[in-house]
């Protein structure tokens, strides 16, 4: 059950990320975040006491502490990060550089659950560092600077660094709290911090202007919320439940495929030799992990 709920996310996510990336064109990172975690956090909140999951259930002191740290490195820091990332370099470009998270996961959830790395493992490490690095030798897209290609790529990966650490510190409390609240409170807490960050942020006008509902953000902003901020992430943290860490991780990457070749369909990102070999490096070594 773990692993289709895992490829699920992967479907959810890449549509999504489409949809986010033409969402950029007009709305700055923070915005746009703000944006998500304020519409995702009210559909979940709804989620949540349609099936008798109240916020204010009863948990221990720990779980909730637990489930705060993931909701602000996962989704506060991490999104925002993710979509600094996206405006730079594209959606092409940011699939491999999502190659990273699987690797990141597994790290993370031997370090703090104790889950085992395999010989597969660290060949996948060795695989997907190569396809980030294929990335950032990539020819910049049009009116992009190489230095703003690089700063792009450290701002993916240290969004993934961060959604990696944030799902892994919350998997403890999955296994005795449940989905639909777990994953509405953390969404609740990226939204306590992103909230006061906004109000002090320049980028608050902007948001100011979704409340009007503008076309572009009815087309993109907010069906990409739906399946990115409320879909995949049910089904991700399903994933997470129900499954080793490393092995949902491993599966979420098959989104790197669904992206590639959306980006080339509906954005028009070039799919070149050189984009083609990241992807391959990076598929081939979730593939290691798998087989490890």
């Amino acid at each position: 059950m773990g692993e289709f709920f895992a490829l699920l996310t992967a479907v959810f996510w890449a549509g999504a990320v489409i949809l986010f990336k033409r969402s950029g064109e007009t709305l700055p990172p923070l915005a746009l975040n703000g944006f998500r975690v304020t519409v995702s956090a009210a559909l979940l909140l709804a989620t949540m006491l349609a099936l008798g999951q109240a916020p204010w259930r009863t948990a221990p002191a720990g779980d909730l502490l637990l489930i705060a740290l993931s909701g602000t490195l996962g989704i506060a820091v991490a999104d925002t990060l993710f979509h600094a990332s996206l405006n730079r370099v594209g959606a092409g470009i940011t699939a491999v550089i999502d190659c990273l998270y699987p690797t990141m996961t597994t790290m993370a959830a031997y370090w703090l659950l104790g889950e085992r790395l395999s010989v597969g493992d660290l060949a996948g490490l060795a695989l997907v560092v190569a396809a980030v690095l294929v990335a950032t030798t990539l020819r910049p897209p049009a009116g992009l600077a190489r230095r703003d290609l690089v700063v792009g790529i450290l701002l993916g990966a240290a969004g993934m660094a961060a959604l990696s650490l944030g799902i892994v510190v919350v998997k403890p409390v999955l296994r005795d709290q449940p989905l639909i609240w777990v994953t509405g409170m953390r969404q609740l807490a990226a939204l306590a911090v992103l909230a006061p960050a906004l109000a002090l942020s320049k980028q608050r006008r902007a948001l100011a202007r979704v409340a009007t509902l503008p076309r572009d953000v009815v087309r993109f902003a907010l069906p990409g919320t739906v399946l990115g901020s409320y879909l995949s992430l049910i089904a991700w943290i399903a994933g997470m439940k129900y499954t080793t860490a490393g092995a949902a991780a491993i599966l979420n990457q098959t989104s790197t495929i669904y992206i590639i070749v959306l980006a080339r369909i509906f954005l028009a990102e070039p799919f070149t030799k050189r984009r083609v070999l990241a992807c391959a490096l990076a598929v081939a070594g979730v593939a290691c992990v798998v087989l490890g």
